[in-house]
């Protein structure tokens, strides 16, 4: 079990208890850069399931309501906490519950995209340039394909049109007939 697992929602995002939303929402993005699967060190399914807790921490101290009840409670559990002397209960009820929702790509996940559009551009560029340096066509037939096949698809007449004078011309064009 990591550190974040035991601490709590203010100490998961490293602001006070007084913090406002622009706070939060600061500290949110400066940590979920440090432990958001794709960017982090850490193993792929922990770093999964912190980045997922921070997530829900987040959500949860945004919303007043539920940050008011959370502080309600947390205050219940220190009183509580402070006649027994045992620590808090800890609660897995606010379970993150984001999967499967849809999000708006982010802009280092855009610069991405662009990224990949422009090798793929520059890569049919840099073919078609090279082909042409070399003299060879753009258009190559399959090597599997005999000559006769190709220039009878080439040809300006489409392949299943009679000719006009009626004789049938139908041959097959995988077997050379004696």
């Amino acid at each position: 079990m990591s550190l974040l697992n035991s601490r709590c929602h203010y100490e998961r995002l490293g602001v006070a208890s007084t913090a406002d939303s622009e706070t939060l929402r600061q500290a949110f993005r400066r940590r979920s850069k440090d432990l958001h699967p794709d960017t982090t060190a850490l193993p792929a399914d922990q770093a999964a399931s912190e980045f997922q807790m921070l997530r829900q921490s987040y959500e949860l101290l945004q919303d007043p309501e539920r940050r008011r009840r959370y502080d309600e409670q947390r205050a219940h559990d220190r009183a509580a906490a402070s006649t027994t002397g045992s620590p808090p209960p800890v609660r897995s009820g606010d379970g993150w519950s984001g999967i499967g929702e849809r999000r708006p790509l982010s802009g280092g996940e855009w610069f991405s995209l662009l990224l990949l559009l422009l090798a793929l551009l520059i890569s049919v560029v840099l073919g078609l340039g090279v082909a042409s340096a070399q003299g060879r066509s753009w258009q190559v037939s399959p090597g599997w394909m005999s000559t006769g096949q190709t220039q009878g698809v080439m040809s300006s007449q489409p392949p299943d049109a009679s000719p006009a004078d009626g004789s049938d011309t139908s041959e097959s064009a995988l077997a050379d007939g004696p």
